[in-house]
């Protein structure tokens, strides 16, 4: 890929005239994706027709979950990523050009058409939103809603419950663990996948307890960490770690299963669960979900993430990667654990 080509812009009195570049899946690969796997390529940019909008992209969200449209998995709740179409995800940009009225110049709006720098659709496929809620635009892309609804809908956390969350240095596992705090756990335990991210959670985020899951078996680690069982587990992960919080969990505990980060980085089955006898024995509930299902809890999340923040309650960290032509390797990178927080790639300023 050539990383080093630019976008340019043109206007004349006559319209205005864009090239833009987008990312394309060219192989569905046999495991894990490599970057020659995608194209980077240049193309112009049309004027919005009537009903359209025409968005300049400022970030583009980067989500583990994109490995498996690549690979073209079944059962997903989204369609897979075709060969040779331009990929999709979430992004926040700013209106350029509009050809209907409910849009206009300079609106911030959060849609679906990332992984490329300029997006044009019907109008109604963009959410205009307060550009003045957060520093930086980039915030909307958080997975903190996600945390959110697998916390209170689907794992139903109640105050005083003992909480295990996997993946926990990751954008929806750091939000989650915080989350968790602030609506009364009385105990918050992460795995991660190093020592300094252990660290990291203890530290910065305010867990009660992390480990590394490299450390030994993790269902003796969780065991050390939760000596009286769990009542929640927020699963990003599933395998050995999905049956370690079986094992240690407590009767009538319930798992929210949010990601399988264990397949996806070995682009094959896990295992599952393993033995449902214990699920059978201590009525424990498992409930898989998507932020699709509960997009009504997003007024309630907002407003209350906008006032952690501004207390200094919740801490929101986020790595940035410059530049489309980078994205297919940050997104290899986030999967093999190289970021903490939420990964975004900045598309323009």
């Amino acid at each position: 890929m050539d990383t080093s080509l630019k976008s340019t812009t043109f206007s004349g009195r006559s319209g205005i005239s864009r090239t833009g570049l987008e990312a394309r899946l060219l192989a569905r690969p046999e495991g894990l994706p490599a970057p020659g796997d995608f194209e980077i390529t240049e193309v112009a940019v049309p004027h919005p027709a009537a009903g359209q909008a025409l968005v300049r992209n400022l970030f583009m969200s980067l989500d583990p979950g994109m490995l498996m449209l690549i690979a073209g998995e079944s059962g997903l709740p989204m369609p897979r990523y075709e060969l040779g179409e331009v990929m999709y995800g979430d992004a926040i940009g700013e209106v350029v050009a509009s050809g209907d009225p409910s849009l206009v110049e300079g609106d911030l709006v959060m849609h679906r058409l990332g992984w490329r720098e300029y997006a044009v659709a019907q109008a109604g496929l963009f959410r205009r939103v307060d550009r003045d809620a957060y520093p930086t635009p980039s915030t909307y892309l958080g997975f903190g809603l996600v945390a959110y609804v697998g916390l209170m809908d689907a794992a139903e956390l109640r105050p005083g419950d003992t909480v295990f969350v996997s993946s926990a240095a990751g954008a929806t596992g750091g939000m989650a663990g915080q989350i968790a705090r602030l609506k009364g756990a009385a105990r918050v335990i992460g795995s991660a996948g190093s020592r300094d991210k252990a660290a990291y959670l203890t530290g910065r985020l305010g867990f009660d307890a992390a480990f590394d899951y490299h450390d030994g078996p993790i269902v003796d680690r969780l065991r050390e960490a939760a000596p009286e069982g769990i009542d929640v587990y927020f699963d990003n992960v599933g395998g050995e770690q999905l049956r370690a919080a079986i094992e240690v969990m407590n009767p009538h505990g319930r798992i929210a299963v949010c990601g399988a980060l264990n397949r996806q980085s070995k682009a094959g089955p896990d295992g599952g669960p393993g033995d449902l006898l214990s699920v059978l024995g201590k009525r424990l509930t498992i409930r898989g979900f998507t932020m699709g299902d509960h997009l009504e809890r997003a007024p309630e999340f907002g407003a209350q993430f906008r006032t952690w923040l501004r207390e200094g309650a919740i801490v929101y960290d986020e790595t940035v990667i410059d530049g489309l032509a980078n994205a297919p390797q940050a997104l290899l990178d986030l999967v093999n654990g190289a970021y903490t927080g939420k990964t975004v790639v900045r598309l323009g300023s």
